[in-house]
């Protein structure tokens, strides 16, 4: 059968191990919340940090973007600029060739009133030269025409 003294001793070291135990378990389970406690810090760290950097990326996106849409309206604006720059060139251009052919119009016009009016004098020079002198060796308005005067000038 059993001893009576072993089966004391035993228990009484079942008696001392099972608080220890119970300590270590104590022990275990405080643990085992300071790792969860601190898990979870960690977590809410790193979640913290992922959502800021998120943010911050997303931030640097939205800038890249807003750039690119910036970008696109000055090339949209810069096209706008050359095109009313090229039309106000050319509607220039066309009133500029409009005040020279205006300006020749008329400089022939008066070119050809003062030809006309330089002819007579010279028609009315000669004619009265001819007339007063009665003399056949004054020269007459054909001596003093130009060669081309056969071919009269037109002039529009």
């Amino acid at each position: 059968m059993v001893d009576k003294v072993k089966l004391n001793e035993l228990v009484a070291q079942l008696r001392m191990a099972i608080p220890q135990e119970i300590r270590h378990a104590e022990e275990m389970l405080s643990r085992k919340d300071e790792i969860m406690t601190s898990a979870a810090s960690e977590a809410h760290q790193t979640r913290q940090h992922l959502e800021q950097e998120f943010r911050s990326r997303l931030g640097d996106h939205e800038l890249g973007r807003k750039a690119e849409e910036m970008l696109r309206e000055a090339e949209v604006k810069a096209r706008r600029m050359m095109q009313q720059a090229e039309e106000d060139a050319e509607n220039r251009r066309n009133h500029a060739d409009a005040y020279a052919l205006r300006t020749l119009r008329n400089l022939e016009r008066d070119l050809a009133a003062a030809t006309g009016s330089i002819r007579k004098g010279i028609d009315v020079l000669a004619g009265s030269a001819l007339a007063s002198a009665g003399n056949s060796s004054i020269p007459s308005p054909a001596d003093f025409a130009p060669e081309d005067a056969a071919e009269p000038s037109v002039f529009r």
